[in-house]
């Protein structure tokens, strides 16, 4: 079955998410007050509508309490977010996702029934410095506020060892839990599984000792 949602702002990380799920062949209801915004995505999403989500009214008209999963994706507007996320809730949406612009505002939507806060701007941020700080660090995704999951290149360092010689999770308590080769994924490889040149290593553990594995593949 098609998974149905709704995005609520047009902006550049809606629209990009309500681009995403249309090509994934998703039915999306696309929502904005800008009417050129509507205009713009009325040929990619299912329905595009110019609305004021703050309105209870307006939002048990549009049936969006029917949808599996509402993204609310507002811009600048704090106020309008905390309003419609509340209103969402409200009428029984099961899953909403929603941006947040500071740690102030995701407090606050946390705290009125937000099933998923992101940050975009701040996770983008912190993905690039870790890709600066290491060229071999490919991506970074933060799991919790302590730990996170890495893509890791293999380098000179790490490539014709094992698992087991490389000794990650003693030396640095941190856990290879796949190692991507080519187009092939190595799931929970073995201890005697040898790293290979162009292998991608798929790394999970805390912040603290995933820099300290950074600098070492730095230097």
């Amino acid at each position: 079955m098609k998974k149905e949602f709704v995005v609520i702002g047009l902006g550049r990380f809606g629209g990009s998410i309500c681009k995403e799920l249309s090509d994934q062949g998703m039915e999306v209801m696309a929502i904005d007050q800008d009417e050129d915004r509507v205009n713009e995505f009325a040929s990619i999403a299912t329905h595009a509508v110019i609305a004021d989500t703050t309105d209870e009214t307006v939002l048990k008209n549009l049936g969006i309490r029917n949808f599996d999963h509402v993204i609310v994706a507002i811009g600048a507007d704090i106020q309008a977010s905390i309003l419609t996320t509340l209103m969402l809730k409200e009428i029984g949406v099961k899953k909403v996702t929603v941006k947040a612009q500071n740690d102030y505002h995701a407090k606050v939507l946390h705290k009125i029934g937000a099933d998923h806060v992101v940050h975009p701007e701040r996770d983008m941020g912190r993905r690039i410095a870790h890709h600066i700080v290491s060229n071999n660090v490919l991506d970074y995704i933060e799991l919790s506020d302590e730990y996170s999951i890495v893509e890791v290149a293999a380098n000179e360092t790490l490539i014709g060892n094992s698992i087991v010689d490389l000794n990650i999770r003693a030396k640095y308590g941190l856990n290879i839990v796949a190692i991507k080769r080519g187009s092939e994924m190595v799931i929970s490889p073995q201890a005697y599984d040898v790293i290979e040149p162009n292998d991608i290593l798929i790394v999970i553990g805390a912040d603290s000792d995933i820099q300290r594995f950074e600098k070492k593949l730095s230097h």
